[in-house]
């Protein structure tokens, strides 16, 4: 299986506690398996070389692995990293499933404030393309992982990505006006403010 990684720096040497601990899905080291998607994390930066790092993962028996889809289950437990609880799934060596869409933040935010109810907020986090992501989380799975090469992104293929980003975001939002207005209705049935359990 080939993945992508796309950042400043050319990683051959992957360290598992380099990046942030409350990301979607804990501690770990992140990837996709869908190229285009890669591109679209390419940012310039004054100084620096933006590169798509390529790597090979080779899958066996011996990895403990937890698949997600875009689900309640999914949610509850991106919700839980957000929030810096403990990692409930630490014992899988890889974990791949949806990435949550950016306005995550928002979403959560507003459900803790007891604004949202938690079917809503589950609701404005399944809009959008599903794109995957691969997270290495265990120095056994690491082992797996086999650094290929680095490509430099061209600034007119990072402007090409960030176009896509943009008119996909113009969609999302509109989609996500329309759940909030939705939720306005609906909500008069419910008590004024819900928390979200757990």
């Amino acid at each position: 299986m080939l993945l992508y990684h796309t950042g400043f720096d050319e990683i051959r040497d992957v360290d598992l506690h380099r990046g942030r601990a409350n990301a979607d899905f804990g501690q770990g080291f992140y990837l996709t398996d869908n190229r285009d998607f890669s591109m679209r994390w390419a940012r310039e930066r004054k100084g620096k070389k933006t590169l798509l790092n390529i790597y090979e993962l080779d899958i066996d028996s011996s990895l403990l692995i937890k698949d997600f889809d875009r689900d309640e289950s999914w949610f509850s437990y991106i919700y839980a990293n957000r929030r810096a609880m403990p990692d409930s799934l630490s014992e899988y060596d890889i974990i791949r499933g949806p990435i949550a869409c950016d306005t995550i933040y928002d979403v959560m935010g507003i459900t803790t404030s007891g604004l949202l109810t938690k079917e809503v907020s589950l609701k404005l986090l399944m809009l959008g393309p599903i794109y995957r992501q691969i997270v290495i989380k265990t120095d056994r799975a690491l082992e797996h992982l086999r650094f290929i090469r680095s490509e430099l992104i061209t600034s007119e293929a990072i402007a090409l990505a960030r176009q896509l980003v943009a008119s996909e975001e113009e969609t999302y939002q509109e989609e996500f006006a329309r759940v909030l207005e939705e939720a306005e209705f609906t909500k008069s049935d419910s008590p004024p403010v819900q928390k979200m359990q757990d």
